[in-house]
């Protein structure tokens, strides 16, 4: 049934996505933009027209054709039509402005993008995204816990552009704003219960109970599970792609008097899960020679390279000298047990130890809002929230490095033997908390409409992280095995054993007198890190609309200054607490960074009918600054800016059965935020054998772009939207400052396609039993191919998916009860394309002096390219009841 229902949207709609589905008609007064009081309404409850969508992108609820930004909006009908259950569900592109990706393979931390503002790696203590992420008015600090289950939302609005005057920091991009269903106060109670293919279980609980005393009651409680799409050969080991997630959120309404409303909420989740394979698409694309770990004239096996059947040496690192006499160039032969895989898998070829990652995220917030006079309602919004990831992140196995051999230590048997080690086990264990107040004033006087506030924010994270290498090869890799925690004191740790072993048993580790975040912290520590942020800002804006005209122009003027200050210390740094052990440097590396700077905001709109509206739009923006978890000193970079210029209109025709918004901007960024990073291959290097990184402002970018929303609805059972967005942007060269005798090198904005588009078909079959409806949805989404490394010109598959639902909806059981079944399928035609994808580990790392001139070209560590696969199709089948 969808199979045929694909081919009906596809001959049938060449529109595009919905990207704003119907709610109810915009309010004319102010009202608090957190929780959503009413029910959205679907298209077809709206009879033969498309309806009003309401939206809170101005911190008042507003008619969206009549709201001069550029939004999308996805309803709680859409969320459900797509069967999105966390926001990386949103990855698919069906809001094709917004990119939704992982950090590296990670479900637990998420990139967020929106129209080419997409940072690399924020998964750090000092990081900040470019776009904001927010719940019910709360700002989200850090992307660790961005993956849990979502609970009753009523909308996702997409703010697209900088919302830097009434969002603040971090919106350069735009904003992502979560509107939860808020307490009615009426008796309603809804379960949902389903399965699906990989073991996937779902089921979630929202009840409203009836209003005592002026109180409304909510709880809303959720949970899902999947098993792994790729099996780990490890027997007790997780595999990869899982997930498995809970939470519950009890939210109250106080209305003990007229004009007055406090909304209280907590929230808790948990969220089990684990990373996304990583798999080999290539072996050795460069075409290079294949080496021998045995020398051919001695036949003893060793840990350099040999050409095969000879002792002359090849590959390795080669000097500049070494190149001259002519040495031979030659990369390490494939393990026998590793494949290459250009196709999807769905078992690895070697098993390694992995256990779920844990995220914890739980919060209280609490919104008030106060009539005080017609023309004046005052709000705060006063939250705290927290985070708690634990990372055990095993996705590369042997697909992300080269083969070498176990090496039997003839000189001293029992001495640890890293010879043959692999498999980088990322361990990252994370806490932050967060703290915000906002006062707003917001209302409406003849001819002007205003919202004027003042917000300050605070957060303190910490992080200690371990790379071990978990697996060892013997002597031709057609065998391996699990290596074992190592006891013993810190004396014993070596940096290829780090993460492996732990302290002795007091965990008297030497970081508990300057650091007791961490003196619990049994397990030896690679890196380790924490930071603290302080963020103040006023804000306003003002509408004129002057009676004179007739009050179809719109003149809006706004601002916000904000003040950041934040600084950090780095205790350890490639495990050791001074720099590598060469300059006498010793850790903490401490940073600050504090900048004081105003956002302005200017908007012309103009309604040349009731149904047709054009705007104009300057705004800027900025990313905060601070400094990389993952560099040698913690150096400080400074913030990023942009400023845009966005012009559109939007134009309901056809009687209200076609509607077209359309959108052009032009965003300057300057002092672009670019992640650097480095191998260190230099035998001489005090850093040798590290991976190091470094973030800078490397200079300008340019990003243009296009967008267009396209709603048709040519009979009141059915319709059809999409969605378009063109991208075009310019990114910097430079120099990369771990190498600074390097050349320059070109950098890449990551996810961000040049074309994106979506494509959907609601129908709506009312089938004479009394409200009951068959509801079918289909969508379709593409994105052209696109970078997900600063730094490699390597581009990721072009991808299309496509979802669908079908439901017999609202059976009536008796006068007060209904129940829904419908199924479902995600990536329908099981399309398969890699969203993710590296050529670091089939190009030669070269070493430059300061001077510029070449030092040496290492080989040693060429494999081929390694990638991620998007998921493959998954359906099920629910039960949902009303009560």
């Amino acid at each position: 049934m969808l199979m045929g229902g694909a081919l009906i949207a596809l001959t049938a709609s060449p529109a595009l996505a919905q990207t704003a589905p119907a709610t109810d008609a915009a309010a004319t007064a102010p009202v608090a933009d957190t929780q959503a009081t009413t029910p959205a309404a679907a298209p077809e409850e709206q009879g033969a027209g498309i309806g009003d969508i309401v939206v809170t992108a101005t911190r008042r609820e507003t008619n969206l054709q009549k709201t001069p930004i550029s939004i999308s909006v996805l309803s709680a009908q859409g969320i459900a039509d797509r069967h999105v259950l966390s926001l990386f569900n949103l990855a698919d592109g069906s809001i094709p402005s917004l990119r939704v990706a992982t950090f590296e393979a990670r479900q637990s931390a998420l990139t967020i993008g929106i129209r080419g503002i997409v940072p690399y790696d924020q998964n750090q203590t000092a990081r900040d995204g470019g776009v904001g992420v927010y719940i019910d008015g709360v700002a989200l600090g850090k992307t660790q816990g961005l993956n849990a289950a979502l609970f009753d939302i009523e909308r996702i609005e997409v703010l697209k552009g900088p919302q830097g005057t009434l969002f603040g920091r971090n919106t350069e991009g735009g904003a992502l704003s979560l509107v939860s269903k808020a307490p009615t106060g009426v008796f309603d109670a809804r379960v949902t219960a389903g399965i699906g293919n990989y073991g996937a279980r779902n089921t979630d609980l929202h009840l409203d109970l009836p209003s005592f005393y002026n109180i409304s009651l909510k709880f809303d409680g959720v949970y899902q599970h999947q098993d792994p799409t790729v099996k780990n050969r490890l027997q007790g080991a997780t595999g990869w792609n899982y997930y498995d997630r809970k939470g519950g959120r009890v939210a109250a309404r106080w209305q003990p008097i007229d004009g007055f409303t406090a909304d209280l909420a907590y929230d808790y989740a948990k969220d089990e899960n684990s990373p996304n394979f990583s798999q080999l698409l290539n072996y050795n694309p460069g075409k290079y020679a294949v080496g021998s770990y045995t020398n051919g004239a001695t036949g003893v096996l060793g840990t350099s390279l040999f050409v095969p059947g000879t002792g002359t040496a090849c590959g390795g690192t080669i000097t500049a000298a070494q190149s001259a006499a002519g040495r031979p160039i030659c990369v390490a032969p494939k393990a026998p047990l590793v494949g290459v895989h250009p196709e999807r898998q769905y078992i690895s070829d070697v098993g390694v130890p992995q256990q779920p990652s844990v995220d914890i995220t739980h919060g209280f917030s609490a919104n008030l809002k106060y009539k005080l006079a017609p023309w004046i309602e005052l709000r705060s919004i006063t939250a705290w929230r927290g985070v708690k990831t634990d990372q055990w992140d095993n996705s590369g196995g042997p697909e992300r490095s080269s083969f070498s051999p176990f090496v039997v230590n003839t000189a001293n048997p029992t001495a640890i033997n890293t010879t043959g080690t692999f498999s980088r086990y990322s361990l990252s264990f994370l806490k932050q908390n967060q703290f915000s107040q906002e006062f707003q004033a917001v209302g409406s006087v003849p001819q002007f409409d205003y919202v004027v506030g003042a917000y300050y924010y605070t957060e303190q994270a910490s992080e200690y992280a371990a790379t071990p290498l978990t697996n060892q090869w013997n002597a031709d890799g057609t065998a391996y095995t699990i290596r074992s925690p190592i006891p013993g004191n810190s004396s014993a740790i070596t940096g290829a054993n780090s993460g492996l072993q732990r302290y002795d048993a007091s965990c008297n580790n030497t970081l508990a007198a300057t650091a007791p975040q961490f003196a619990n912290s049994c397990q030896f520590i690679t890196r380790a890190s924490a930071a603290t942020d302080h963020n103040y800002s006023v804000f306003g804006n003002l509408t004129f609309s002057p009676e004179a005209l007739g009050n179809v122009l719109h003149i809006t003027a706004g601002g916000r200054w904000t003040k950041d200050d934040r600084h950090g210390s780095l205790y350890v740094i490639n495990n050791r607490t001074d720099l590598a052990g060469a300059t006498g440097v010793v850790a903490p590396f401490g940073f600050k960074n504090s900048i004081s700077r105003f956002d302005p905001m200017f908007n012309i709109a103009f309604d040349a009918t009731r149904d047709i509206h054009f705007y104009a739009k300057y705004a800027t923006g900025f990313r905060a600054g601070g400094a990389n978890d993952r560099s040698l000193q913690f150096n400080a970079f400074g913030p990023e800016a942009v400023k845009s210029y966005e012009i559109g209109a939007k134009a309901d025709f056809w009687d209200h059965r076609a509607r077209l918004n359309v959108a052009g901007y032009i965003m300057d960024r300057s002092n672009t935020q670019f992640d650097f990073d480095y191998f260190d291959t230099n035998g001489s290097s005090p850093t040798n054998g590290a991976h190091i990184e470094q973030t800078t402002n490397a200079g300008k970018s340019k990003i243009r772009g296009v967008e267009i929303d396209l709603t048709v609805k040519p009979i009141p059972q059915l319709t059809l939207t999409g969605s378009y967005a063109y991208t075009y942007w310019k990114a910097p060269s430079a120099v990369n400052p771990l190498t600074p005798g390097a050349p320059p090198q070109q950098l890449y904005i990551v996810y961000t396609p040049k074309n994106a588009a979506s494509a959907a078909l609601d129908y709506v079959l009312p089938v004479n039993i009394g409200d009951a409806s068959v509801r079918l949805h289909l969508d379709g989404n593409y994105s052209s191919s696109q970078y997900s490394f600063q730094l490699e010109s390597t581009k990721t598959d072009a991808s299309f998916v496509m979802n669908g639902r079908l439901a017999l909806a609202d059976i009536a059981v008796n006068d007060h009860n209904k129940v829904t079944v419908s199924v479902w399928a995600r990536n329908l035609l099981d399309t398969t394309y890699v969203y993710r994808r590296s050529s670091a580990n089939s190009t030669p790392v070269q070493n430059y002096s300061a001077t510029g001139a070449l030092i040496s070209t290492a080989y040693g560590g060429i494999l081929g390219d390694y990638g991620n696969f998007n998921a493959p199709r998954t359906y099920g089948f629910e039960l949902s009841a009303k009560f």
